[in-house]
């Protein structure tokens, strides 16, 4: 967060709103009061400042009540980078309100009669030294496909490459600054006069789309060959493969900048008169001036705007606020449709419903149909097609076996991590390496986990006093002998005795220490084993992270401890293909698909691991949130866990070796 945010939050100024608005979302008012402003009613004295939304209709009062009592004057708006839908959109997703404001005290960023707090941070010189953050943040957006609103179905094609890009705004739109149909027709005829014969595609906006308020533009201003774009395609896509990009005064324009356009302008919006447009309604002399894409977005996305972190109910910066966008939008975009899920046992709907519910909700089937979505990983082959569930490598604080519901899942539309016999998602995450900042994002969740000492399960165990000795450590975590790691991703030792005696045959003379699985040892699974023959130590109820701490190396065949060193820079051996092996960063003595070709370094596997492939939800605020507040979570002990399932987990505790009353 820059030190100008902390600043404003250091001292709260008087904030008096006449406008409904303020006080109907909730979410508004708290970033406001983040900032540092205490929003009031009544009427404000010489010192305060009164709030006004933007260009509303409405806002009018505020101007009024603010000339009349001598109170300046502090306009708010939406930020680029808003939500998953427009505000007017229906639903709960809707209602969630931004993950960031413009407040601004000088101007209104769309309203050329005065510099905005935008245009002055881009000329006083602000933005010096935000070049490469500026380049990276552009980056991020395109490589995560976000823009304002982000209601974007990622499967549908792209308009072939070559049309002129038209875009329309609403009628009302306070941007156009009362410019009217007329200016759109005007806009629509100089583009077909400065690119003769090719098609215009006119994108409508979203809220007209959604039916929510009419454009300027339709059907009948087009003629043959044009065509109208108010399909849910990403703004990104649009300008990827646009020949050139006309608008009034639409983000989109702004975004065509982004992407490397040089737009057509037939407005005077924040983003003209800096030499990176051609503008029909240039500015007054003296006003802007040349200036860098990078500089606008600096101004624009890292310094004029306060973004709010809904999870941790806290100002943040432009790259907080976009991974939390990124996780909500994630969700929404598998979500959206809704689910019909088969295979998931009775204790696991609620938390499924729960984690998969960004959209018209799950429900759940005991049969397999062609229309299930949603498959349980071990039942998947039963209805093809279905995206494979399977909890995440970040998971909870207790044990799945003992009903403890997942903080993170996946769901992959490929395979599943597990089974290397086929592609999964993940593996294709690891090929394709990690967007931009996706290393230093990696590194630093690394450091946190670490640091927190987190595993997958975070158990409440002892910690590890080693024995002395001067030999080398090996740890050899065991593995439930049943589990589907096992069956399809073991190579020639499929136990646990077969695994330790393979690690004391090529180790004689290292201290081989073997730590049950957590399921084993809670007797919910099978795979206990009498180790005292190879192994030097067993160790039980033992936390992993602290004992990853004192080994030298770690033997496995496919348990994702084998990962939890990595992490650690304990190197590791695997004597089967789980998912983190045949990149170049273990040792591989089982049998790896020849397709792991990829060579990423550490931070870029951990990329795909914990914050590309799965997603996770804050049991806190309910939202889909990004892996860094799974991490915080965990951390503090947060872990979702009805209270129904903590009965039924000690009634299943009871009856440990009736496991199969529960696992058929």
């Amino acid at each position: 967060m820059g030190d100008d945010l902390k600043a404003a939050g250091a001292q709260t100024r008087r904030l008096f709103a006449f406008n409904a608005g303020f006080w109907r979302n909730p979410r508004l008012r708290r970033i406001l009061e983040l900032a540092g402003w205490d929003l009031r009613l009544g009427l404000p004295g010489p010192g305060d400042q009164v709030a006004v939304w933007g260009g509303s209709p409405t806002a009018w009062r505020g101007r009024s009540v603010a000339a009349r009592r001598g109170a300046g004057l502090v306009t708010v708006e939406d930020a680029f980078l808003r939500s998953v839908l427009p505000g007017r959109a229906k639903g709960r997703v809707a209602r969630r309100g931004p993950v960031g404001l413009l407040i601004d005290p000088l101007g209104l960023h769309f309203d050329p009669a005065h510099p905005s707090l935008i245009e002055s941070l881009v000329t006083s010189g602000a933005t010096a030294g935000k070049d490469g953050q500026a380049r990276q943040g552009i980056a991020r957006l395109r490589a995560a496909d976000l823009s304002k609103y982000n209601a974007h179905r990622p499967d549908l094609p792209t308009p072939d490459a070559g049309y002129v890009l038209l875009v329309d705004q609403t009628r009302g739109d306070a941007s156009l600054m009362g410019a009217g149909r007329k200016r759109f027709l005007t806009m629509l005829d100089a583009a077909r006069r400065e690119h003769p014969g090719r098609p215009i595609l006119l994108r409508s906006h979203p809220e007209t789309s959604l039916g929510l308020r009419p454009g300027h533009l339709n059907a009948e201003d087009l003629r043959p060959g044009d065509v109208i774009c108010d399909a849910e395609i990403s703004p990104w896509r649009l300008l990827d493969n646009a020949h050139a990009v006309y608008a009034v005064s639409s983000q989109l324009g702004y975004e065509a900048m982004l992407a490397g356009h040089r737009p057509r302008l037939f407005g005077q919006p924040f983003y003209a008169g800096w030499g990176l447009s051609d503008d029909e309604m240039p500015l007054p002399n003296g006003r802007r001036g040349p200036a860098p894409i990078e500089a606008l977005f600096a101004a624009s996305h890292l310094l004029a705007t306060v973004w709010y972190d809904p999870c941790r109910d806290r100002l943040t910066d432009f790259d907080g606020a976009l991974n939390q966008l990124e996780a909500e939008v994630k969700a929404f975009r598998q979500d959206r449709d809704g689910h019909l899920a088969y295979g998931m046992r009775l204790w696991k709907r609620p938390a499924i419903a729960w984690a998969f519910g960004d959209g018209a909700g799950v429900r759940f089937t005991d049969k397999p149909a062609t229309t299930v979505t949603l498959a349980w990983a071990g039942k998947a082959d039963e209805v093809p097609g279905a995206a494979r569930v399977e909890d995440g490598f970040l998971r909870s604080r207790g044990l799945g076996a003992a009903l403890t519901p997942p903080l993170s899942l996946v769901a992959d539309d490929l395979g599943i991590y597990y089974d290397p016999l086929h592609e999964s998602r993940l593996e294709r995450l690891i090929a394709e390496g990690p967007p931009p900042g996706g290393v230093d994002r990696a590194e630093r969740l690394m450091a946190a986990i670490r640091s927190a000492g987190l595993s997958k399960y975070n158990l409440a165990a002892g910690s590890y006093r080693p024995t002395p000795t001067g030999r080398r450590r090996i740890l050899v975590p065991g593995q439930v002998e049943d589990d589907a790691s096992i069956r399809l991703g073991a190579g020639r030792e499929r136990t646990n005795l077969d695994l330790l005696r393979r690690v004391r045959a090529e180790n004689p003379d290292a201290h081989v220490i073997f730590k049950p699985h957590p399921d084993v040892e809670a007797g919910l699974r099978p795979g206990a084993i009498c180790a005292g023959r190879f192994a030097d130590e067993v160790v039980t109820a033992t936390d992993p992270a602290t004992l990853l701490g004192h080994v030298d190396e770690v033997w496995t065949i496919t348990s994702t401890l084998g990962f939890e060193a990595m992490l650690r820079g304990v190197p590791v051996t695997t004597l089967g293909a789980p998912f983190y092996a045949g990149w170049g960063l273990t040792r591989d003595l089982g049998p790896i698909p020849a397709r792991r070709t990829a060579r990423p370094e550490l931070a870029a596997l951990v990329h795909a691991c914990l914050i590309a492939y799965p997603r996770y939800r804050d049991p806190v605020s309910r939202l889909p949130c990004p892996a860094e507040v799974a991490v915080d979570r965990l951390r503090d002990g947060i872990s979702p866990r009805p209270p129904a399932l903590r009965l039924l987990a000690k009634v299943q505790g009871s009856l440990a070796g009736q496991s199969w009353l529960w696992r058929r």
